[in-house]
């Protein structure tokens, strides 16, 4: 047989064989491997008791098609077990879907991309600010309209939930600053959920509907997303089968979970199944395969970076066979990920009710990567140095970061002839593993790589982490 036959003979088996559960719960990765040793993997039971994740429920495209949802753990200690159709909050994942239901209004012609949004407002406006650019429908989907507040922390199932418009002044009860133009629309990439809000409300006042009514409407049901909703606070009929938020040291968020009236950014309640079916559409979409919510070009438009690495609604990342869409979600007590190769169509939703979720979904995430010989996200190879045990104990102290860390430490611990590193927070601790004796990189998820710094008497007095962001020894009392 010909080389080249050869190779799209074992391209076309991979495709058709398929990899089984059991493959994928022995095969989390570690961020770094290390090169020469046998491959490090996890497993996944292991890494949700490491990580204090009580559930996780994933759902796998191939080809651009659902190849098959899992799930595991539990929607609490001690209560029934999570299964496919268990809903988890999307969080940040939230904003692409919502972000269709505004593409798919602009395609018909309830308001254009590039309009300027304050002529569509109808109950509240944006304020008058000292620059003369527009906000417009375009840059708030892609987070380039010069709007303030990042995210949102909720609002316990007790308290008194804001309107919109409240949230958006940051008038009580609301429990975030006022949203507000205070850099020149169209500068600069800087997220803004207080911008998804705008969108959220935009929507709302042009279609004079309910925001989960018009998702539904517009969105979830045309595409089959039958376990997902807007609604919040969460209808009584749907709490049976959803999944409780918990914090890094594994207990549960009081009430179970928070509330989010900022529905655009944060407020879908949904499943992986149904994530992929969204993700799905929209690439799709983008090929000329589908139109039941947008036509190809407003697909692509979708998926064409607008500002930073940002479409409209999506992350872009990558290039060639490795360029992807995707977004994370991060609510309290729930973290998410959702990644779609263009290419290929293949494709990877992971969802948690734990805040230690990033760092369970980077290991699986890893491991479907490479059993599935996706183009990106797999581990990377490093080469350990080797430092004498003497010299490793020389690290170990306390440090404290200023700055925007300011408080934040992290210990560094010799333990088991090995060196830890001791997040600050409750996560897990991280081997630090040497590449040279200023360089150290993590076998774990919860750090950074880390760089030591000597100080004026030789000794390891600080540390540093990407972007420069540097803690000081605190001397042992």
């Amino acid at each position: 047989m010909n080389k080249q036959l050869w190779t799209g003979t074992r391209l076309l088996l991979v495709a058709l064989t398929p990899i089984m559960a059991a493959e994928l719960d022995s095969h989390l990765l570690p961020r770094y491997q290390l090169e020469g040793r046998k491959p490090l993997t996890y497993s996944l039971t292991e890494r949700m008791k490491h990580y204090r994740v009580p559930a996780i429920s994933i759902a796998i495209i191939r080809a651009g098609k659902i190849d098959r949802v899992e799930a595991w753990g539990v929607v609490e200690a001690g209560g029934r077990k999570v299964n496919p159709d268990t809903l988890f909050q999307a969080a940040s994942i939230s904003k692409p879907v919502s972000a269709l239901a505004a593409v798919h209004m602009s395609q018909y012609g309830n308001f254009g991309l590039d309009d300027d949004v304050k002529t569509k407002l109808k109950s509240w406006q944006v304020p008058k600010s000292e620059f003369n650019g527009s906000v417009t429908l375009r840059r708030l989907l892609s987070h380039s309209a010069g709007l303030t507040v990042d995210g949102f922390p909720g609002y316990a199932s007790t308290a008194e939930l804001p309107t919109v418009p409240q949230i958006l002044d940051g008038a009580k009860p609301a429990n975030t600053a006022a949203v507000r133009v205070n850099v020149e629309p169209g500068s600069i990439w800087r997220y803004s959920g207080g911008g998804y809000t705008v969108m959220q409300l935009l929507l709302s006042d042009v279609s004079k509907m309910a925001f989960p009514e018009l998702m539904h409407k517009m969105v979830l049901s045309r595409i089959g997303m039958t376990r997902s909703t807007y609604a919040q606070p969460l209808p009584e009929s749907w709490h049976e089968n959803a999944a409780r938020g918990h914090h890094g040291d594994g207990k549960m968020v009081e009430g179970r979970w928070q509330t989010y009236p900022e529905m655009g950014p944060a407020g879908l309640w949904s499943t992986p199944g149904d994530l992929a079916r969204f993700a799905i559409e929209v690439w799709r979409s983008s090929r000329g395969e589908s139109n039941k919510v947008i036509e190809k070009a407003s697909a692509l438009e979708m998926l064409k970076v607008q500002k930073g690495e940002y479409g409209l609604g999506f992350s872009i990342e990558g290039e060639g066979a490795a360029l992807r869409f995707g977004h994370g979600g991060s609510n309290d007590g729930f973290k998410c990920n959702l990644v779609m190769f263009r290419e290929s169509g293949d494709g990877i939703v992971v969802m948690t009710n734990g805040d230690n979720g990033p760092n369970l979904t980077n290991e699986l995430v890893r491991g479907a990567a490479d059993l599935y010989s996706w183009p990106a996200l797999r581990a990377e190879t490093r080469k350990a140095a080797t430092l004498p045990a003497a010299e490793l104990a020389k690290y170990t102290g306390t440090f404290e970061f200023d700055g925007r860390f300011n408080g934040a430490r992290v210990r560094v611990a010799f333990e088991d002839g090995r060196l830890w590193g001791y997040p600050p927070g409750d996560r897990p601790r991280s081997e630090l593993v040497p590449e040279s004796a200023e360089s150290f990189f993590p076998l774990g998820e919860t750090l950074p790589p880390i760089k030591f710094v000597r100080g004026p008497q030789g000794q390891w007095d600080e540390l540093e982490i990407p972007s420069a962001v540097r803690a000081k020894r605190i001397p042992a009392k």
